[in-house]
């Protein structure tokens, strides 16, 4: 059995790449297009988690993706999908979506104020944190599927947005094709925390606000911490505050 070596490694905010165009500021925790760094391609089954403001009246168009499992979290406004697929629909705070990409599917992700009135159509941004884990099987059918979980997230706990993990994926609001992978949610009131899980691979990303992590100490909004061997520790909200959790149970080889 190969022993891993306990490690929890900060990643701030600043740090992060960013693509920065007349419509999208995206910052990147990982490798990511023209941002390659071959020492930052993944943690555990996680590739890519995009931290994304797009103005109104614009968004992605049409493009292509495949084997690849894709969770979109609204943190903002509201996002418009359309896929070749068929499938449409507004993601707004508190909805859990999944776009499983299979054996190939395009899609289009567009800022939605456009649906608005009056000088709001005209102010509104989305802002969004999408997230890629591989799947367990390449060249499975495409697949979309989306639950609002607002009332969920009044709890103050952790709550399961998608996992695919046996036993526990019936559980979370959405599935995604890896049985080693669960993504969470928390919304925090200051001085309330969290446990986050103890697994062979955590990633714990700061959406919205700020907190302090149990031996590790403040982290501010689009600050990450990737733990390995070192799941467990406690969440404090400084702020109100919103956190994405990522258990994951394998790697990427």
């Amino acid at each position: 059995m190969t022993t891993v070596n306990p490690v929890i490694d900060v990643r701030r905010a600043a740090d992060r790449p960013t693509t920065k165009i007349s419509w999208l500021d995206s910052k990147h925790s990982f490798s990511f297009g023209h941002h390659y760094d071959p020492a930052n391609t993944h943690h555990g089954l996680l590739l890519v988690n995009n931290d994304d403001i797009v103005l109104a009246g614009s968004g992605f168009e049409t493009h292509p993706h495949r084997d690849m499992e894709i969770v979109t979290w609204v943190l903002q406004g509201s996002l418009v999908h359309q896929d070749s697929e068929g499938h449409a629909g507004v993601i707004y705070p508190g909805l859990a979506q999944r776009m499983s990409a299979g054996t190939g599917i395009l899609h289009s992700e567009k800022n939605d104020s456009w649906r608005l009135s009056g000088a709001a159509a005209h102010a509104a941004p989305v802002r969004f944190v999408q997230m890629w884990v591989v799947p367990d099987e390449a060249a499975q059918r495409p697949g979309y599927e989306q639950l609002e979980i607002d009332a969920e997230l009044l709890s103050g706990g952790l709550v399961p947005v998608a996992s695919g993990r046996p036993g526990h994926a019936d559980e979370a609001a959405i599935r995604i094709g890896n049985k080693d992978a669960a993504l969470y949610a928390a919304r925090l009131q200051p001085g309330r925390g969290v446990s986050v899980p103890d697994a062979p691979f955590v990633h714990l990303f700061v959406a919205r606000g700020a907190i302090t992590l149990e031996g590790t100490g403040p982290l501010a909004q689009g600050d990450a911490v990737r733990l390995t061997a070192s799941g467990g520790q406690h969440v404090t909200a400084d702020t109100d505050a919103e956190i994405l959790v990522w258990e994951m149970h394998a790697t990427i080889a």
